[in-house]
């Protein structure tokens, strides 16, 4: 897995220098001809050095969805606050739209690789967890405090919902080809409402049948 993260300002800008340095690469050459040589010498390091910080071309691709990670939650955290739920997953969902706009054209090269169910680069794999983790925070940040009163089972597993629906916006954002992805940015704001009527909808008695259910699935099918 990525080395620890450094503990210098020199050894962060040496990481992400790494990172850069590949992504240009992945773009250019494909993900597959590109070597961990030819990173390193973009990167202008040594491949020891390279080899220092990650140990893989796959383990460098979890360094950056880490990386997208933290730049998505410092977005999330500048937002202004809301107490609705609606409000709280557009301002998030439009906060990864402006973080991963300028790996827009890599993502749509790599996402064949990382949509291979057995590829270690899959954001459902056992190397993606810190990532999913990651993602999974700032969903469950987005539901505490919210005023949206949902099924407590539901509220339970909110954080988890909310992250594979917010997999189905990035697909979509993949393979968006309108300018500044005005497209996704509109799927996002139509979502926005409806997410929270759908948890607000979960309190109805006569929808256990169909949620609970629903929910028991979801649980077995991530197990």
């Amino acid at each position: 897995m990525p080395r620890p993260e450094p503990a210098t300002a020199r050894g962060e800008e040496t990481r992400q220098q790494i990172i850069d340095a590949a992504l240009r690469l992945f773009e250019q050459n494909g993900y597959t001809k590109t070597t961990m040589r030819a990173i390193a010498g973009e990167a202008g390091v040594s491949v020891g050095n390279a080899y220092y910080y990650f140990t893989s071309k796959e383990h460098l691709v979890q360094g950056f969805y880490q990386h997208i990670q933290a730049l998505h939650q410092q977005q999330v955290e500048q937002a202004p606050r809301s107490d609705s739920l609606a409000a709280r997953w557009q301002a998030m969902e439009l906060a990864f739209v402006d973080v991963a706009a300028p790996y827009h054209e890599f993502g749509g090269k790599f996402f064949a690789i990382a949509a291979e169910p057995t590829s270690p680069l899959s954001p459902f794999s056992d190397e993606s967890r810190p990532a999913r983790q990651a993602s999974t925070t700032i969903m469950g940040n987005l539901v505490i405090g919210t005023d949206v009163k949902g099924d407590k089972r539901l509220m339970a597993e909110l954080p988890n919902l909310l992250w594979l629906a917010h997999m189905g916006i990035v697909l979509f954002w993949v393979h968006d080809r309108s300018p500044d992805q005005e497209r996704t940015r509109l799927l996002i704001r139509r979502t926005a409402p409806l997410v929270e009527r759908i948890v607000a909808l979960s309190r109805l008695r006569p929808l256990r049948p169909v949620l609970y259910p629903a929910l028991d699935l979801i649980q077995d099918l991530s197990n």
